[in-house]
């Protein structure tokens, strides 16, 4: 076990990588302190998450890929976390992404900097692999402290309630039903998954093995495990998928993807969806005695067919969160997807403009040479004073225009210090980095 040992952090802690005989340990480790019900109730669908990162054969991760800080006096792990690899796109451009996931340290450890020294290792094993960036879902604030901004949409969506579920006609039959996936569904559902990608910003890819996972992959009690339904015509041809988790949240039955084939009318589909969701989500109360069903939601992000389509049907609407993106070099990012800067370049005012762009973030900034409408280069640069450059920036705010959380002019009136200092900028950084929704469904 010695040859795992990363660091010595002293007091008999030792930071190491984890092995495949860690898997019990660290699944039960993580349901406890993750648990929303406290150390007595441990959760079991988290631990058996992962169990699955550890034990399964996963598209990218294994057990490997998990840190742990071990007490090697009381013999027991104290702090954990994961990377996930995976593959997103922006704009159609793709790129490696790490995503740390399951941090976490026991109350009696806290405070001691362990996450921060699980968060090197980490991002150097990310670099190691050329992640251009890392991405991680979690509590507000925390992750701040390591180099990381709320910068990316996350979830959001629409409720609606029983009353709105459209009831069947005495004289009408059901125009399409719904079933289980079938292993020859997966070429289907990863091909309708993908062309998803056309109307967001940022997507996360899957190609046929890493969607088989997603499916078929998972152990039953996974929390992150969804049930695939494909939707299809009385006759049997299959028009779209549907996913949802095995269970109610509260009183609510969560969709979280939900795809047609082009050329069929949303209208016409949806409200046979509904309906299955009631029949499911009442059976799902009745494997409980406290649960009720009552809500149906579309998690699907800001932007959704569905929305458009039965819009009263979904009356609440519910702000989505975000991830935490950091980007270890923005430089290099932004000339990794200058086709898609070049691209709105060219359908802005500022076609064909040649200059330059400061980008001001007071610390450090990012200069944009353009010829003729090109990025010729993309470097760091120092401002000589906190009003250098064309546009500014304070912290990370930047990363929540270049991900389309929010667009310029929603940073400019949250922040005093947020502003452009010529018509060029004005013009150039609104067009450069509009905003945009996207739903990222992340690997896990």
């Amino acid at each position: 076990m010695t040859e795992h040992i990363i660091k010595d952090l002293g007091g008999g802690l030792i930071l190491r990588r984890a092995t495949p005989a860690d898997a019990d340990n660290l699944a039960n480790f993580n349901a406890i302190i993750h648990s929303d019900d406290g150390p007595d109730k441990p959760d079991e669908r988290l631990g058996a998450w992962v169990r699955d990162l550890m034990t399964q054969p996963h598209p990218t991760t294994s057990a490997g890929d998990f840190l742990l800080v071990e007490d090697t006096q009381a013999k027991k792990i104290v702090s954990s976390m994961s990377l996930i690899p995976q593959t997103w796109s922006y704009g159609g451009i793709e790129f490696a992404v790490g995503r740390p996931e399951l941090v976490g340290t026991d109350s009696e450890y806290r405070r001691r900097g362990l996450i921060r020294e699980q968060f090197d290792v980490i991002h150097q094993w990310s670099a190691e692999r050329a992640h251009k960036l890392q991405i991680i879902t979690g509590i507000p604030y925390y992750y701040r402290q390591f180099g990381y901004e709320m910068g990316l949409a996350l979830d959001g969506g629409r409720v609606g309630y029983l009353p709105h579920i459209p009831k069947l006609k005495e004289d009408e039959d059901e125009a399409y039903r719904l079933r289980p996936a079938t292993e020859q569904d997966v070429a289907f559902i990863t091909e309708l998954y993908s062309a998803r990608a056309q109307r967001e910003l940022v997507h996360c890819k899957r190609n046929e093995d890493t969607m088989h996972y997603e499916i078929f992959g998972k152990s039953e009690k996974n929390v992150n495990r969804l049930e695939t339904r494909i939707i299809e015509t009385t006759t049997g041809v299959a028009v779209g998928y549907l996913m949802h988790p095995p269970f109610l949240w509260g009183p609510t039955l969560t969709v979280r993807e939900f795809e047609l084939i082009s050329g069929l009318s949303w209208l016409t589909v949806v409200p046979s969806v509904l309906r299955y969701l009631k029949i499911t989500g009442e059976a799902y109360a009745a494997e409980k005695d406290d649960q009720e069903f009552q809500a149906f939601a579309m998690w699907m992000g800001v932007e959704h067919p569905v929305y458009e389509a039965v819009s009263d049907l979904l009356p609440r609407v519910r702000d989505p969160y975000a991830y935490y993106v950091r980007v270890p070099d923005l430089p290099e990012f932004l000339q990794h997807v200058a086709p898609v800067l070049e691209a709105r370049l060219a359908q802005s005012v500022a076609v064909n403009h040649s200059g330059e762009l400061k980008l001001n973030f007071f610390k450090d900034g990012v200069k944009l040479i353009f010829a003729q409408g090109k990025i010729k280069s993309v470097e760091g640069y120092a401002p000589e004073n906190a009003e250098d450059g064309d546009a500014l920036f304070p912290d990370l705010t930047f990363l929540r225009v270049l991900f389309g959380y929010n667009s310029f002019w929603d940073i400019e009136k949250l922040f005093a210090d947020c502003y452009v200092r010529n018509d060029a900028a004005r013009a150039l950084v609104p067009a450069l980095f509009p905003k945009q929704a996207s739903n990222v469904w992340g690997l896990a």
